[in-house]
C-alpha cells in the first residue's frame, strides 16, 4: 500500500504497522458489531423495476425464462437479485477499505473449476458484476445466501446462525493468515480438492463427505463441479461455508490491503456475529421482493416463460 500522492512526488509505500493501525483506527468510525444493522431505504427502488431495467440489457429471448426462474423460491430468486442486494448494500457500514470484489458471491457461485492440469480447483465463478468495492458486500452476500437457502431446507434459526458464523469465522481467520504472507504467497496460494477433503470434510457426517466425494467425481467429467444445496443437512452447509469463507478471503487479500482489513476484523469473534442478524433481516427482505416478482408474472407486468 502507498501514500496519496506526496508534493514531492515520492511515492512512500507504508508499513505493515502502519497499515494495520489504519485497520484498527477503523473500528472507531464503523465497530464491527454495527454490521449487524440492515435496514430498507425509504425511498428504496420497486425491485421489480430494477429486475426490469436489468432485462433491458439483456438478451430478450432470455428474459422471460429468467424471471421464470427467479419466480421459482426465495433462493432461486436471490441468486439473480445481485444489483437489488447491491442497492440494499450500498447504504450499510463500511470499514472504507477496499478491494476487488467479486460483486455476486452467492454460495453457487463457489465451485470445482478444472485446472489446465486436470485438477479439482476450489474457487469462485462468475465475475460479471466484479468491480472495486466494500469488502464487506461480498462476505454479507454470500452469508445472505446460505440464510436463504437454509430456511428452504427447514433449518432452525440456531442452526443458520451456526452456519453463519462458521463461515465468517473462515473468512476472518484466512484474511489473517494471508496477512502473515507477501504477495507472492498469497497469489500463489492454492485450495484444491485434497486440501477441502483434508480440512472440511473430515470433521462432518460420513454422509456429507460422501456427498462432496460424489460431487468431485461428477465434476471431473464436466470441467467443473457445482454444489447442490437442496439436498445439505446442516452441518453440510456449515461444512462447505468454511472453504467458501477462506476462498472469499483469498480472493480479497489479492486486491484488498490485506493487513488493514485483518487487523479491523481482529482475532475475536466480534464480527463473526454481527452478520447472523444482518442476515435474516436481509433474507426477510428478499422473500418480500421475491413474493413482489410472482405477483407482478400473475398481473402479466413481467413476462416469464418455462425453458
Amino acid at each position: 500500500m502507498t501514500s496519496q500522492h506526496p508534493a514531492d512526488g515520492v511515492v512512500r509505500h507504508c508499513t505493515s504497522r502502519e497499515r494495520a493501525e489504519t485497520g484498527k483506527a477503523a473500528r472507531a468510525a464503523v465497530p464491527r458489531s454495527s454490521h449487524a444493522e440492515f435496514a430498507p431505504a425509504q425511498k428504496r427502488p420497486d425491485p421489480v423495476d430494477v429486475i426490469e431495467a436489468q432485462s433491458a440489457t439483456r438478451l430478450p429471448e432470455l428474459v422471460p425464462i429468467r424471471c421464470r426462474r427467479m419466480t421459482e423460491s426465495p433462493f432461486r430468486f436471490c441468486r439473480g437479485a445481485a444489483a437489488i442486494m447491491a442497492g440494499d448494500l450500498a447504504g450499510t457500514p463500511r470499514s472504507g477499505i477496499t478491494t476487488q470484489v467479486c460483486g455476486d458471491a452467492h454460495l453457487l457461485n463457489f465451485r470445482l473449476p478444472a485446472s489446465p492440469e486436470r485438477r479439482m480447483m476450489f474457487d469462485i465463478h462468475d465475475f460479471d458484476e466484479t468491480r472495486p468495492g466494500p469488502w464487506e458486500w461480498d462476505v454479507k452476500r454470500l452469508c445472505t445466501s446460505f440464510v436463504v437457502a437454509g430456511r428452504a431446507n427447514a433449518f432452525s434459526a440456531k442452526e443458520r446462525a451456526c452456519v453463519v458464523r462458521s463461515t465468517v469465522r473462515s473468512y476472518r481467520e484466512w484474511r489473517r493468515r494471508f496477512a502473515e504472507l507477501g504477495n507472492l504467497p498469497v497469489w500463489y496460494a492454492r485450495f484444491d480438492e485434497d486440501w477441502v477433503r483434508t480440512h472440511v470434510f473430515q470433521e462432518v457426517r460420513a454422509r456429507a463427505s460422501a456427498r462432496w466425494s460424489r460431487s468431485v467425481s461428477k465434476a471431473r467429467t464436466r470441467d467443473k463441479g457445482i454444489a447442490e444445496p437442496e439436498p445439505m443437512v446442516p452441518d453440510g452447509k456449515r461444512a462447505f461455508g468454511e472453504p467458501c469463507g477462506a476462498t472469499l478471503a483469498r480472493a480479497h487479500a489479492r486486491s484488498g490491503d490485506r493487513i488493514a482489513i485483518a487487523a479491523y476484523l481482529g482475532g475475536g469473534e466480534v464480527f463473526d456475529r454481527a452478520p447472523v442478524t444482518f442476515t435474516e433481516r436481509c433474507a426477510d427482505q428478499n422473500e418480500q421482493d421475491h413474493r413482489a416478482l410472482v405477483d407482478a408474472v400473475r398481473s402479466g407486468r413481467v413476462k416469464a416463460e418455462t425453458a
